[in-house]
């Protein structure tokens, strides 16, 4: 039985810990928001927009998100979405943002979408969207990305290697990164702002980025629910 007919019918346990109760209970709840900040890749590649993560990849917050991610607890979308809107409120207040913010999903390949049966991070971009709709900052949801070839499987693969295997495989989606639709309009435009759900040497994101600037959309900065620690291999960016 999938795990989101399971939380339904059974009493819930946290993704975290395992605790009886609620899909994420309360001190897995602190972790996953224990201090939205910047964590760039070390080094970071080239094009990567100015990148925010709500915590470390590891732990309980890891646990949640592979919850969600590979294994279908929906439940936890909420939890994740509000991870990424304290990033989006932190990033916004350090530099004093008071425009629109337009959360762009990164896509995910169609294959992993089918076998998971959802779509994660679009998922948590739009419920993201919501929460900050909700206190007060206006915020869409704006799929202006898809998947423009297929690519490899990333685990193993470095950064210089990464970077080989995203070269163009994201593009903008015709016609919408004019016209998304918004849930209000606020002063001085817009902030397009990239969502994922971890960064690890951050060649996913800078391919993002530039799919956008292609397309004539400036990226103010990418966030994440998680980053990975990094450790440099040969092969990996130096300096760039």
């Amino acid at each position: 039985m999938p795990p989101a007919l399971l939380d339904l019918i059974l009493p819930p346990r946290c993704a975290g810990c395992g605790a009886p109760g609620a899909p994420a209970c309360p001190s897995c709840r602190a972790e996953l928001l224990r201090e939205p900040a910047p964590r760039p890749p070390d080094p970071p590649p080239p094009g990567l927009p100015d990148c925010w993560s709500a915590t470390a990849y590891d732990g309980a917050a890891r646990r949640m998100i592979l919850a969600c991610k590979e294994r279908g607890r929906t439940a936890l979308v909420p939890v994740l979405a509000a991870a990424v809107s304290a990033c989006v409120a932190a990033w916004a207040a350090g530099g004093e943002v008071r425009r629109e913010v337009w959360l762009v999903p990164v896509p995910s390949a169609r294959a992993a979408s089918r076998r998971r049966g959802h779509d994660p991070v679009r998922a948590v971009a739009a419920a993201a969207a919501r929460e900050l709709c909700r206190r007060g900052r206006p915020a869409v949801l704006a799929p202006l990305l898809r998947q423009g070839r297929r690519v490899a499987d990333q685990a193993g693969l470095g950064s210089a290697e990464r970077a080989v295997n995203l070269s163009g495989a994201f593009e903008a989606v015709p016609g919408r990164v004019a016209r998304p639709r918004p849930c209000g309009r606020g002063p001085g435009g817009v902030a397009v702002v990239l969502v994922d759900d971890i960064v690890t040497t951050g060649t996913t994101l800078a391919e993002a980025a530039r799919a956008l600037r292609a397309a004539g959309a400036e990226p103010s900065a990418a966030v994440t629910i998680a980053a990975t620690r990094r450790r440099c291999r040969i092969g990996d960016y130096h300096g760039q």
